[in-house]
């Protein structure tokens, strides 16, 4: 995924309301950015960490600039935005970059399923092969080169995982999708301490037949785009 126009560099003042960013730009100039992340963030916004910001042309928008990307003290490059997670799975299953996913003759986004007023990610079908529907999940959690999913506790992710179970069990393929936008990830596992029932939700899931899938990132301030599979424990 290349960005659509040349990001902005700043400097990180602090994150704050969940979705409000104030960064310090390179002529001095203070602006307050959208921060398209609505989870704990934590490891991903300490204050004096460069970042990059994509403008806005829309004279409208209240908001002019949108943070993308951030550089840590460790230079691990994150993809902090999680919306372009479902970008970055559906560029890389075109691309068939994702070799447990080709061979499907069409893909559909935000598709309703499942009994508690869902929309799945994408949905993969092709007459030679059961449906395949596929949750994305963005990883930015850090901790000793393991990735952590989720950084909060999430009531949606559980239901996702129920619904995902109940896909398997009718014979169709149900795939929970790591995206990981953390360029010091190696791994991913469950955050047990973090949602333990988010943790025994995932655990039911892969007993009732959820396949889970996860790929890091290759990150810059120029694009990000999905470049390898990595192990999950659980």
């Amino acid at each position: 995924m290349q960005f659509s126009s040349t990001l902005i560099q700043g400097t990180l003042i602090k994150r704050y309301k969940r979705f409000l960013a104030d960064v310090e730009l390179a002529d001095g100039s203070i602006v307050i950015a959208h921060c398209p992340n609505t989870g704990a963030m934590t490891g991903c916004a300490e204050p004096g960490w460069k970042v990059w910001l994509s403008p806005s042309n829309n004279p409208k928008r209240k908001l002019l600039y949108t943070w993308e990307v951030v550089l840590t003290d460790q230079h691990h490059w994150i993809g902090i935005n999680t919306h372009k997670a479902n970008v970055l799975v559906k560029e890389a299953i075109q691309e068939n970059r994702i070799a447990e996913l080709v061979g499907y003759q069409t893909l559909k986004a935000e598709v309703k399923f499942g009994e508690e007023n869902s929309r799945i990610d994408f949905l993969l079908t092709d007459h030679k092969k059961a449906d395949c529907y596929i949750e994305v999940k963005s990883v930015t959690l850090l901790d000793d080169k393991a990735g952590y999913f989720p950084d909060a506790k999430t009531l949606r992710g559980q239901k996702h995982l129920r619904e995902l179970s109940i896909i398997a069990s009718q014979g169709k393929r149900a795939v929970l999708f790591f995206c990981v936008q953390h360029s010091g990830i190696q791994s991913v596992q469950v955050a047990k301490h973090i949602d333990p029932d988010y943790a025994m939700e995932l655990k039911q899931a892969m007993l009732n037949g959820v396949q889970i899938l996860c790929y890091g990132c290759e990150i810059s301030s120029e694009k990000i785009y999905i470049n390898q599979p990595l192990q999950f424990f659980s």
